[in-house]
This record gives C-alpha cells, sequence and structure tokens, in this order.
C-alpha cells in the first residue's frame, strides 16, 4: 500500500471514528452503524474535499437510542446535527440518517 493510500485510509477512518465516537458519547446508542458511502458520489463536486482530497465526504448513520423517545423526526436529525457540527462544517458534505428509538427499530 502505498503511503497516499495509506494516509486516505486513516483519513477514513479518522472522520468515521470521530461520527462514532462524538455520537456515542452525546446519545449512548444500543445500536450504531457508521457507512462511509462516499465511492458512490465519486463523480461529482460534493465528492471533493475542501482539501482536493477525495473520501470521507458522504455518510450514513443508523442509530438506535432511547434519547430519541418522544422526540420527533425533525429534531432528531437537528440533534445529531449540532453534535456532529464540525464535521459538516468540514470534510462532510452529506450525511444520510435513519434515526429509531428501540421500539420503533423492533417494528422495522
Amino acid at each position: 500500500m502505498t503511503l497516499t493510500c495509506r494516509m486516505m485510509t486513516l483519513a477514513r477512518m479518522r472522520a468515521a471514528d470521530a461520527i462514532q465516537r462524538k455520537l456515542t458519547a452525546a446519545f449512548s446508542p444500543s445500536t450504531l452503524d457508521v457507512t462511509d458511502e462516499s465511492a458512490r458520489h465519486a463523480g461529482h463536486a460534493g465528492a471533493v474535499r475542501p482539501d482536493g482530497g477525495i473520501g470521507e465526504t458522504h455518510f450514513h448513520v443508523r442509530m438506535v437510542t432511547d434519547a430519541f423517545a418522544g422526540v420527533s423526526r425533525v429534531e432528531r436529525q437537528r440533534r445529531v446535527h449540532a453534535v456532529l457540527a464540525e464535521e459538516l462544517r468540514g470534510t462532510v458534505h452529506a450525511l444520510s440518517l435513519k434515526l429509531q428509538t428501540p421500539d420503533e427499530a423492533a417494528t422495522n
């Protein structure tokens, strides 16, 4: 593996790890899946990071937590966006969210 490939791999891991770490600290989820979907968006302007690099721009997050009980879908998204504000101002161009309570997850 070349140095450039290793650096890109580490950068992607850092972004996904930061997302995972921050959401875990804020919401104590029972389930948290963070998927880097950047490769699926190659070729459009949002696929290139502000530093000119490629990757770690598009993520899908599936999270199940009791913290969302009684909270509207829009407010759940607002709370996640607030926790990840730094990433959204930086390299993350798009964030797809599936946010559920344990009861909702059990029925879907």
